[in-house]
Parts: structure tokens; sequence; C-alpha cells
């Protein structure tokens, strides 16, 4: 459970970092403490869709990730990006990212930002 909690809130730090670095990924909210229950929400998406949803879409676009070397990872997480936004948006959160390419790179930001984070960050085994 404890490792659970400590890849969240990397996962909410690297979504954090992408919205900041980022003007089309949007967060909005009333308050401070609005938004940070939001960003909690949606890495909580995130986390989910990216345990459940990215190992099936990994399996079936194999061929192109050995054909490309791993970079179609890119836009594996891309894609995992956008429909988290999707969800995000159909529970009336408010966060959106606006449009593929804006996608993928808020996919890379997110992936090198939230290694940087488990890596610092104390492991729950």
């Amino acid at each position: 459970m404890k490792n659970f909690l400590v890849k969240t809130i990397a996962n909410a730090g690297a979504l954090a970092v992408a919205v900041w670095l980022l003007d089309k990924i949007t967060l909005t909210g009333d308050s401070t403490g609005r938004e940070i229950g939001t960003l909690l929400l949606v890495a909580l998406i995130f986390g989910v869709v990216n345990f459940l949803v990215k190992p099936v879409v990994k399996l079936l676009s194999l061929p192109l990730l050995i054909l490309t070397l791993g970079l179609f990872t890119l836009v594996v997480n891309a894609l995992m990006l956008l429909l988290t936004s999707w969800l995000a948006d159909q529970l009336d959160l408010s966060f959106h990212v606006e449009g593929f390419w804006t996608a993928v790179l808020g996919g890379l930001i997110i992936s090198v930002v939230s290694w940087a984070l488990n890596v610092v960050l104390p492991d729950g085994d």
C-alpha cells in the first residue's frame, strides 16, 4: 500500500511539472487545495490506466515497438495521457490535454520526472 501511495505521489508531481511546463496541458481549480486534490485524482486515474490499459496496448503494438527499437513507447505514453484526459473529463475533473503532440511531449516529461521522483522517494517494499 505504501508503494502505491509513493507511486501516486510521484505521478502527481510529474503531472504537475507537465502542467507547469506545457501551456496546452491545463489543470484548473477554485483554490490551491482543489487543484492539489484534482491533481491527486488525475494521478490516481493515470496510475490505473498505466496499470490496466498500457500492458495490453504494448502487447498489441509489440511489432511496432520492435521495429522502432522502442521509440513507439512515446506514442503509447501519449495515448495513455490522452485517455487519462478523456477519463478526467468524464469524471468532471478539470484536467485537459490538448492535442496529440502535446500529449507526446507531456508523456515524455511525465516519464522522466516520474522516474527521477521514484529514484528519490523511498520504496515501500
